[in-house]
């Protein structure tokens, strides 16, 4: 638990000295809620307003998962200064490790999510106190997988130039594919199926239940998918990281 904690603080104080990453990270939702949102708002059945209500637990998946994966971008540019060898050879079980950034990113993620929380009064949405902690709990079920994607992925490269172009790769179509930006019951058939296996489209469900009380799934299935994604990717975290460099 030690080797955990460590891990998370020394990320978080690396986040805190970086704060430009914190404020880069509120440009793109804030491009696709208000820009794209008020545009293609005005010529949406679901109007203007109906419709910022609807993509806004969209942008907060999206903040969620960018800020989440490109987190774990660090784990690649410490491999190639050297800092990961040093972290790996220190007293700390390698589970922990992986397990301390799993739980870094996450936090790391909640940050600029957590901040996107002040534009409710803005768009004239008012939760319950219930549905309120039901999106923060959301919110951190969704940081948690997506953290795990990154690390799950980061730990196999060892080029920062290549990560990145991967993650746009992978990232974007998760996103678009999730349902955050149009109803997904409004979609063509193959496009809901590609949707089922899109863990970003049962984290942005979730969160667009607690706000706006719609469902695409069953919660509960929302629920067991996250989980399970987190339970997957975290096992293939720590068996990258428990080989060490020799992965």
């Amino acid at each position: 638990m030690k080797g955990l904690l460590a891990v998370v603080i020394l990320d978080l104080k690396r986040l805190w000295v970086d704060r430009i990453r914190l404020i880069s990270s509120l440009i793109q939702p804030l491009l696709y809620l208000f820009v794209l949102g008020s545009g293609l708002g005005a010529s949406s059945t679901l109007g203007r307003t109906g419709y910022l209500h609807y993509i806004y637990p969209g942008v907060l998946a999206l903040s969620l998962l960018f800020s989440a994966v490109f987190a774990a971008m660090l784990i690649v540019f410490d491999r190639q200064v050297g800092f990961l060898k040093a972290i790996l050879v220190a007293p700390v079980s390698r589970v922990a490790i992986a397990l301390g950034k799993v739980v870094s990113g996450a936090i790391q993620a909640l940050v600029p999510a957590t901040i996107l929380l002040a534009l409710l009064p803005l768009l004239h949405l008012s939760l319950s106190v219930g549905a309120f902690f039901q999106l923060l709990a959301t919110m951190i079920l969704a940081s948690l997988t997506f953290s795990a994607l990154g690390v799950a992925t980061a730990a196999r490269f060892r080029s920062t130039t290549v990560f990145p172009i991967i993650g746009n790769a992978v990232l974007l179509p998760m996103f678009f594919l999730s349902g955050a930006l149009f109803p997904l019951q409004n979609a063509p058939i193959w496009l809901r199926w590609l949707a089922h296996a899109d863990p970003v489209a049962y984290a942005a469900d979730l969160m667009r239940g607690a706000i706006l009380d719609r469902y695409v799934y069953p919660p509960w299935l929302s629920l067991a998918v996250l989980i399970g994604f987190i339970v997957i990717l975290t096992w293939m975290a720590t068996r990258v990281f428990a080989a060490g460099e020799d992965a």
